[in-house]
């Protein structure tokens, strides 16, 4: 008799027969989808992923500059890596970026509302002068009044900052365990009553699931959950559906840390194995399960998107308990 257990009853999308059929989809087969531009590819060189991403955010602030335009992209933090590669390329080719605007997607906020003050170590005002920003040569940064983040004073406005600028030429992203895009969660999917209506929400503060919270204490608070704040501001459907493009990234693999350890514990031994690729089963019920309120992802799927996985995200969903 198979043991089929019911989902978590804190787990907003409560279909085990659709996740049943997402988890069956092999390497093989997931890069294959009936919207030619829904574009999923896989490149399974962590450096080269990461290259790609920086090469993707550069080209399109210099055709912008080759088309006498602003550049208008929304930035994620999360995935990091490609901004030092991207502001080492604008140094070393001397690219000026002073018509690049940016819209950050997100940023932690207090049990009030009150976000996260940018000099705080864990919020993302911090994460992208630290990893992008300040890396690129002050005379080619971007103008100082052209960096934008989500936060209390301007939330209600936000959205409306975007489209004012034209909407942004590339909102740029990961997929959260929850299958949020920035903090745009889960749960949300339980304040309207149609896909529709979903669609045309704007950016606000917004409570953080439970998942959100593990995930995240996880990533970027050495396993605390108790220091992860509890909300966020955070861009909605309509801003990653008002962008001319999207470009997601999806690089949620453990890195094999316990192999090159000096030492391990044999009694706590809490460091992700080389095998541990959390994003191995949100990256397809978001790139080929229903389009649906309760998987903020999904809605990539109708629009013109590039959505590339890190190889061992796209590796066979399997059960592996070493």
């Amino acid at each position: 008799m198979a043991f089929m257990p019911a989902l978590a009853k804190f787990i907003d999308f409560q279909d085990p027969a659709e996740c049943a059929r997402v988890r069956a989809i092999t390497r093989e087969q997931i890069t294959e989808h009936p919207n030619p531009d829904f574009n999923i590819r896989v490149i399974d060189s962590t450096e080269v992923f990461y290259a790609e991403f920086a090469l993707d955010i550069v080209s399109r602030i210099v055709q912008a500059a080759e088309e006498g335009r602003n550049c208008v992209l929304i930035l994620p933090v999360g995935p990091v890596p490609q901004y030092a590669i991207a502001a080492g390329i604008i140094n070393r080719l001397r690219i000026d970026c002073k018509h690049l605007i940016t819209f950050n997607m997100d940023e932690y906020a207090d049990e009030n509302g009150q976000t996260a003050p940018p000099d705080w170590e864990g919020s993302f005002a911090t994460a992208m002068r630290d990893n992008f920003f300040s890396k690129i040569d002050p005379e080619l940064r971007p103008k100082e009044e052209n960096i934008h983040f989500p936060n209390s004073d301007n939330i209600d406005d936000y959205s409306d900052m975007i489209a004012a600028t034209g909407g942004a030429d590339c909102c740029y992203g990961g997929i959260g365990w929850c299958g949020h895009i920035a903090f745009w969660e889960s749960s949300l999917g339980h304040n309207y009553d149609s896909l529709e209506e979903w669609k045309q929400a704007k950016a606000q503060i917004v409570e953080l699931t439970p998942m959100t919270i593990m995930q995240n204490a996880l990533h970027s608070f050495g396993g605390d959950w108790s220091w992860v704040p509890p909300k966020a501001a955070t861009i909605a459907p309509a801003d990653i559906l008002g962008a001319k493009h999207r470009s997601f990234w999806l690089d949620g693999v453990c890195g094999p840390n316990i192999l090159g350890a000096k030492h391990r514990s044999f009694w706590l031994d809490g460091v992700c194995g080389p095998n541990m690729a959390w994003q191995r089963f949100i990256a397809r019920l978001v790139a080929h399960g229903r389009v649906n309120r309760f998987v903020p992802g999904s809605i990539l799927q109708t629009v013109p998107t590039d959505y590339t996985l890190l190889g061992g995200v796209a590796a066979n969903v399997e059960i592996d308990m070493a």
